[in-house]
């Protein structure tokens, strides 16, 4: 069995025993996966490699290119502003924003921008990753297109521009960029190894992902001119984008974050507890119920898997089998990293690797964890403050 270091609580030895059997067979590279519940973890398990020549062990405090679950952090940014009386979801954008209305968006409203419902999923062509990585150029381009469908009719994957429109959205209100109000506001004051725009003095931890399998057939009978064409090669770019500096600097608030399973679950459990961790409170429960505000329910323009969005997060439906039903949110990473909230259980399940795997909503991996995270806290409620049964270093 490939050695693993943290802790486990004796409930989920099934989570060590799928990440020990995955580093096994190769199917993992590095990876690290987390539970925490009532903000204390039962889980926190790490091992594995940090780079593909087997040199770099995964360590405690390595940190890897998380995708799509740095959406969750800058849904939550956004979801602080709304605590704090400062935005409100159902004004328009250009309230705050007020370039925003050009081109008939001036009745896309905030919420649609948090539930990849507004009809902005991607750039207008030409354009290039280096253009992205330049923020304020890129979001100015947002601003002056027009929606590609009805804005609210539909939800169509903000693919990799939702940090750039909920980070103008903090911009204009707060004055501070998004990734210094996530490191002052929220990671900062919660002990979280969370960035959005890396610091240089950071990239010795990083983990590069592996890039997923090419896939000729993702996109094969698409529409040229389609949402989904326009928002996957608008712009295009392979994974391996992100071992650039440029790349780990820019405050990509889609796709961008870097951090690892601890840090997520650490993030995410201020919502699963109510809006308050350790001392800490960031929202109230009449604003965590804005999360479960269902938007949509059917097939995803970009996606077109049937997806629920409520407002900033993913709620369970048939395009994710691995969620039970219940006061759930979710987002996933490319490749598998994942981010799951159950209010019920006060628990957030996490995970982060380098080795990703083929698909947008999780891979065989992901699914594996987070039922057997499940299982775990299925198996019997214990106060996670006493000392972990049989959880001890590995």
């Amino acid at each position: 069995m490939a050695d693993l270091h943290g802790v486990c609580d004796e409930r989920f030895a099934e989570v060590a025993a799928r990440l020990s059997g995955n580093l096994d067979t190769g199917d993992e590279l590095g990876a690290s996966i987390a539970v925490l519940v009532d903000g204390e973890p039962v889980v926190d398990l790490w091992g594995g490699w940090a780079d593909q020549g087997r040199t770099a062990p995964w360590r405690r405090d390595t940190i890897t290119n998380v995708w799509s679950c740095t959406k969750t952090v800058t849904s939550l940014a956004a979801l602080l502003l709304v605590e704090r009386g400062l935005l409100d979801v159902d004004a328009p954008v250009a309230r705050y924003w007020p370039q925003f209305a050009a081109r008939d968006k001036d009745g896309v409203l905030v919420r649609h921008l948090l539930s990849h419902t507004s009809g902005v999923s991607g750039w207008d062509r030409p354009v290039t990753v280096a253009d992205v990585l330049d923020v304020p150029a890129s979001t100015a381009r947002l601003a002056a297109q027009a929606p590609w469908w009805p804005p609210g009719t539909a939800s169509g994957y903000h693919l990799l521009n939702y940090g750039h429109l909920i980070g103008e959205l903090v911009r204009r209100i707060d004055g501070r960029t998004l990734g210094r109000f996530v490191a002052e506001e929220i990671a900062g004051p919660l002990g979280a190894d969370f960035h959005i725009g890396l610091p240089d003095s950071e990239f010795a931890r990083v983990a590069d992902v592996v890039p997923p399998p090419y896939r000729s057939s993702d996109l094969a009978g698409a529409d040229p001119d389609g949402v989904a064409m326009k928002t996957f090669t608008g712009p295009l770019g392979g994974a391996d984008e992100s071992w650039r500096p440029e790349w780990r600097r820019a405050e990509i608030g889609a796709a961008g974050g870097h951090g690892n399973a601890r840090s997520l679950a650490r993030i995410h459990s201020v919502i699963a507890c109510g809006g308050t961790l350790d001392g800490v409170r960031l929202l109230s429960p009449s604003t965590i119920d804005l999360i479960f505000h269902e938007q949509t329910d059917g097939p995803d323009l970009v996606l077109g898997a049937h997806l629920r969005f409520g407002i900033g997060f993913g709620l369970p439906s048939p395009a994710v089998p691995y969620l039970p039903p219940g006061r759930i949110c979710f987002w996933t990473g490319w490749g598998g990293s994942v981010v799951v909230i159950d209010l019920e259980r006060r628990a957030a399940i996490s995970y982060a690797m380098n080795n990703m795997g083929t698909g947008i909503l999780g891979s065989d991996r992901t699914a594996q964890y987070v039922k057997a995270a499940f299982a775990g806290l299925d198996r019997g409620a214990r106060n996670p403050r006493e000392e972990p049964r049989s959880s001890q270093p590995l």
